[in-house]
């Protein structure tokens, strides 16, 4: 599905209209977009879980990473998922490895609901899970930053981090 028929759907209710939630990501580094998306998407759920994907060589650890959302988030359940998937939006194969590890890693007894993303491929997520997939500032206007723009050029970008992200970032990644 094209991005711009992407369902975007619009949340004013104060109670949670999913019973669980799920965001898949890399958050490599976490940025402040990343901390929007989790807020909005946790008033949206009664337990959301957030999955950090994780693989060996990266720029930024996953369990730091994992770590950072939990001390950042701990309304929501963070989980590192450690693979060595690639990514391929249309190899079937290494889809339903994907899901296998995904189902395998899910701590809830039903679920998810919804799967929430900036992304479009949450849409062929959402649609494995039979769940609703609900996109969240995809043009990326109330925090205007992703984790691409701030591996390529950190030190431009320390405004975007929090707290201790940014302590890493600025001892790690700017020389």
């Amino acid at each position: 599905m094209p991005a711009d028929q992407v369902p975007h759907i619009q949340h004013n209710s104060p109670a949670p209209e999913f019973p669980t939630g799920l965001i898949v990501g890399r958050f490599n580094p976490p940025h402040l977009g990343h901390s929007y998306m989790i807020d909005w998407a946790s008033g949206r759920a009664g337990r959301l879980v957030v999955f950090v994907n994780t693989r060996d060589g990266e720029l930024v650890p996953g369990e730091l990473r994992a770590a950072w959302l939990a001390e950042l988030h701990p309304q929501v359940t963070v989980v590192e998922v450690r693979h060595d998937l690639d990514t391929d939006f249309d190899d079937e194969v290494l889809w339903a490895k994907w899901m296998a590890l995904f189902r395998s890693r899910w701590p809830h007894e039903q679920g998810p609901h919804a799967i929430f993303s900036s992304d479009p491929y949450v849409v062929g997520i959402a649609a494995r899970f039979h769940a609703e997939p609900v996109v969240v500032d995809a043009d990326r206007i109330a925090v205007p930053i992703s984790a691409t723009q701030i591996r390529q050029a950190p030190a431009d970008h320390l405004d975007r981090l929090a707290p201790p992200v940014r302590a890493w970032v600025q001892a790690n990644l700017i020389s």
